[in-house]
């Protein structure tokens, strides 16, 4: 079998992981928690070099009118975190097919690490905002996990939780597929992902090269 990519790296805490539940049960309903969490994503990616996510999430909280000490529950339940139904299955498939997995995610260390360790396989990299001192979509993050796996950017898919992974991806020339679990609607001018689906579970067939990447 000859595989279409060497390696994958993904997204963490939206490709992966339900972190939606998390910031809507801390926020209190799930619209206080989409409007925290957009407002945050649009802060975070915006500006580049790192500052401590803890504070990001905090000016999240309160632009979209939410107490700021929101951030510190939401650290604090991280353990919590719930990895989408088919992500254990998908990721050990890729595992045992011998592909190096690793994540690019931004946030703490800390957070990372924790998060991480809630899904079933051992990441080869992992690669955060704060290591890497900017956060994503410049291209650092990205440049220092190719490097790190040891595979070039166009034998490498990544993962993306966000349409604002694309922007990043295509900018170090990383292939990117995009799983769009909750139906966001990408900005008018995001570069086009190989494939767009709600769930991993088409995954394996397009890194491992038994079946079609597009939806």
């Amino acid at each position: 079998m000859t595989r279409h990519y060497q390696a994958v790296l993904f997204d963490l805490l939206t490709g992966l992981l339900d972190s939606w539940s998390l910031w809507n049960e801390v926020a209190g309903n799930p619209d206080a928690g989409r409007a925290w969490r957009a407002e945050y994503l649009r802060i975070t990616y915006k500006t580049g070099r790192y500052r401590p996510y803890e504070d990001l999430v905090e000016e999240a909280a309160e632009a979209s009118g939410l107490p700021r000490r929101l951030a510190t529950e939401l650290a604090a339940r991280y353990d919590t975190l719930r990895p989408w139904p088919e992500a254990d299955g998908v990721l050990t498939r890729l595992d045992h097919a011998g592909v190096p997995l690793g994540v690019v995610t931004n946030c703490s260390e800390m957070l990372a690490r924790r998060a991480a360790r809630r899904l079933g396989v051992a990441f080869r990299v992992i690669v955060t905002a704060e290591r890497a001192g900017f956060y994503k979509p410049e291209p650092q993050p990205y440049e220092m996990a190719l490097q790190e796996i040891g595979v070039a950017a166009d034998q490498c898919l990544f993962v993306a939780g966000s349409a604002y992974d694309l922007f990043g991806t295509a900018r170090v020339g990383l292939p990117a597929w995009w799983h769009d679990r909750v139906g966001m609607a990408p900005p008018a001018d995001a570069p086009t992902p190989l494939a767009r689906h709600r769930s991993l579970d088409p995954l394996p067939a397009a890194v491992l090269g038994t079946a079609p990447e597009a939806s």
